[in-house]
């Protein structure tokens, strides 16, 4: 078993009904700015560096996002934030996402999430939730190198801190450092959604600072 296969076990699971029918009905009926394109309309798999030092964790596929692309925050405008900020930071070649033949190359991170279709609303159950776990778990098994995981939102911190038995687990923040077993560091951020860039609750300097921080804690 490799990060590859576990790739292939996401892509055709259809373990959640209600996300199955979702994801395949927006599929279907497109969004009308991309009603040319075919959407992907399955599960999203993981991507990135298998020697990576970073491990991303956001939430979950985007309706017109990742579920029409089939590569996570990309074609959107979480994407458009993340990658402009991971290529600043040095962790991608090019700072735009817009499909999977882009030429887009992550460097020392991985992105993953722990819910892999898209949910309606952009809010999986908690059930949902739980049938997705095994993937990350697995995940994590085969990134030996990660030294920080970078939990994007509450949701992502919380699968994260349950998945590794945080305790006691703190309390979600900006910034916030929770030392891990093994030398590694959960780092998190507020989520690169539009509802906190657009506002100014997550800016490009707040996410820079994390990414630099999680490259100072990488190198120890």
């Amino acid at each position: 078993m490799d990060l590859k296969e576990i790739n292939n076990e996401i892509v055709a699971c259809r373990a959640c009904p209600r996300l199955v029918k979702w994801r395949e009905k927006v599929a279907k009926e497109k969004r009308a700015s991309y009603k040319d394109e075919t959407y992907w309309g399955k599960p999203v798999p993981s991507f990135g560096d298998p020697k990576s030092r970073l491990l991303i964790v956001g939430l979950a596929p985007a309706a017109h996002g990742a579920n029409r692309t089939g590569r996570m925050f990309t074609g959107d405008r979480s994407g458009d934030f993340l990658f402009a900020a991971l290529y600043r930071a040095g962790y991608a070649n090019q700072a735009e996402a817009i499909s999977r033949g882009d030429g887009l190359i992550l460097k020392d991170a991985y992105i993953t999430a722990p819910v892999r279709c898209a949910p309606p609303q952009n809010k999986p159950t908690a059930e949902e939730q739980k049938k997705c776990r095994d993937f990350l778990l697995r995940e994590m098994e085969y990134l030996p190198n990660v030294k920080v995981i970078l939990a994007l939102g509450g949701i992502g911190y919380l699968s994260v801190a349950k998945e590794l038995n945080v305790k006691p687990r703190p309390k979600f923040g900006h910034g916030l450092e929770v030392p891990l077993p093994g030398g590694r560091t959960l780092l998190c951020s507020y989520h690169v959604s539009q509802q906190n860039t657009f506002t100014g609750r997550l800016t490009n300097k707040m996410f820079d600072d994390v990414l630099n921080r999680a490259k100072e804690l990488s190198k120890n």
